[in-house]
């Protein structure tokens, strides 16, 4: 067993207070340090506009217009080896530049080479599907319209995928609440009781890393477990941690919490 490292508040220590902050950027360099990738931004720019290319982390990334998004994924897949397209999403810069910023993180397998392309849209701006020449972006354009409200042109079937169809906001954008607004805190409570019924029922909580201690209708301390609805406000009974049913499993030794031994070299 591992020592126990004790998570009190952990719901009120979040790591970063600010949504609007940027990570700093690692260095970027010149794509002419590697060959193949100076080949491969040749080949796009003899036939799309490229507004800036570098390496980072190395990779390459290049930045386009976005009308040629479904053309530049398409010459990168059939002419440059790009052969699969292993993650795409969107980035929300709506309060800097009023801009989302979408990309496309490509992989040849015979290069062994990572590259990603990226372009910049306005906020009511839509952008091409690339569903027909990767299947992986079926649900990954479809969470893009869901969290961010991006319209992909094209799509085979363009719905929330997350969230409810009469969801109203998109969660990952930065200006939605971190705690909800007023139609999440309802949403359940007035579709399947009405808005009548509020004043009994109260708000949902949409906090996950809340956990009420006291709540034995729902959680229960290891332990220190107790029959549902049990008050325990003035203190919890010990249980022994017991893993196992009377008689255990055959062939397997029963836990016995009183001979565990805590562990602290992780190579072990």
């Amino acid at each position: 067993m591992r020592a126990y490292t004790p998570k009190d508040n952990v719901q009120k220590k979040p790591y970063y207070t600010d949504r609007y902050w940027v990570a700093p950027q690692v260095a970027k360099h010149d794509v002419s340090s590697d060959a193949v990738f100076a080949e491969d931004l040749e080949a796009i720019k003899a036939q799309f506009d490229v507004l800036e290319a570098y390496i980072q982390v190395d990779q390459m990334v290049v930045i386009i217009n976005p009308a040629d998004n479904f053309a530049v994924i398409e010459m990168l897949k059939n002419e440059r080896a790009y052969n699969q397209l292993s993650e795409m999403s969107a980035i929300d810069w709506l309060a800097d530049e009023g801009k989302f910023e979408i990309f496309y993180q490509m992989l040849s397998m015979t290069k062994r080479k990572r590259l990603r392309i990226k372009c910049k849209i306005d906020e009511k701006e839509s952008i091409q599907s690339v569903e027909k020449l990767f299947r992986s972006a079926d649900w990954s354009e479809r969470e893009m319209y869901d969290m961010f409200g991006i319209v992909i042109n094209n799509h085979p079937f363009m719905k929330r995928i997350l969230m409810p169809d009469d969801w109203e906001g998109f969660p990952l954008r930065k200006t939605y609440p971190l705690q909800g607004d007023e139609f999440a805190a309802w949403y359940e409570v007035d579709k399947i009781f009405g808005k009548e019924a509020r004043e009994i029922i109260g708000p949902e909580n949409r906090d996950p890393a809340r956990i009420d201690r006291y709540d034995t209708e729902r959680f229960a301390r290891l332990g220190h477990e107790v029959p549902r609805g049990t008050d325990i406000s003035n203190g919890e009974p010990d249980t022994p941690l017991v893993y196992q049913e009377t008689e255990g499993v055959f062939m397997i030794e029963k836990f016995d919490a009183e001979k565990s031994v805590v562990i602290s070299d992780r190579d072990r």
